[in-house]
């Protein structure tokens, strides 16, 4: 029980890496704030969890509308009195399209959920943190944030700025007792493929040319493990740093 007597809010948790952190803190003690965009979905993740004996409970939030991420944290308050460890797990997809092809929407739309949502997530929750002088945030990045064609300009620009996000916090508050640090996952089953439709042909195949390096594709529990460690006290001397989980894709 690892996490025992934690309160936690996990973004995007209906589906993926998400649920898998959401329900693998439940086990190990959390309790967990479930947010998605819709209270099915969020609750279906929350029936999961309870079904385990754990303890939940489903807010329904987007993260690009700043409104919804005041009253996230306000539920974890709420709800259980506190906040000890943000996740910011939700994310979505560009149309691998390179920056001669990028369409303003597309950009915005990205970065609203990417970075917006996950700078919002921490400027909500540091006033909670810096009263308790301690706290924990998690960043949801990617190989893409790491290297220049994982995916299109959009999402790479997105993750990179994530990654940078996340060493700026970490050493402006290492001080006050808050540690932020993040996950770069490399090819993981999930769906967030579901969030484009129209993959910009030419931006996809350079995209995919290393993809036949990939060792094998992760499953979202592989994510939540990582994760676990990070909410943990195992790590509470590991402060700014992005662990890439990728099975050795990117060490070719």
């Amino acid at each position: 029980m690892r996490l025992k007597d934690k309160v936690a809010v996990v973004t995007g948790a209906a589906s993926g890496m998400g649920k898998a952190i959401a329900i693998l803190f439940a086990k190990e003690g959390a309790k967990v704030v479930v947010s998605d965009l819709t209270l099915e979905s969020a609750g279906a993740t929350v029936s999961e969890i309870t079904a385990l004996g754990g303890t939940a409970t489903a807010v329904v939030s987007n993260v690009a509308v700043e409104a919804d991420i005041h009253k996230l944290i306000k539920a974890a308050q709420n709800s259980y009195g506190t906040l000890d460890i943000l996740v910011n797990n939700a994310g979505i997809m560009d149309d691998f399209s390179p920056v001669g092809d990028v369409k303003d929407e597309m950009w915005d739309r990205v970065f609203d959920v990417n970075v917006k949502g996950v700078m919002r997530g921490i400027r909500q929750a540091m006033p909670v943190f810096l009263e308790k002088g301690t706290g924990t945030i998690i960043n949801i990045a990617s190989v893409g944030g790491l290297y220049g064609s994982r995916a299109g300009a959009a999402y790479t620009a997105a993750k990179h700025a994530v990654v940078g996000l996340t060493k700026n916090t970490a050493f402006q508050y290492a001080e006050k007792g808050i540690k932020c640090n993040a996950i770069a996952p490399g090819g993981v089953n999930t769906n967030i493929s579901a969030s484009f439709q129209s993959p910009n042909e030419y931006g996809l195949s350079r995209a995919m040319a290393g993809a036949g390096f990939n060792p094998r594709t992760g499953e979202p529990d592989d994510i939540a493990r990582v994760a676990l460690f990070l909410a943990s006290e195992d790590s509470d001397f590991v402060n700014g740093v992005v662990i890439t989980a990728d099975a050795g894709w990117t060490a070719y």
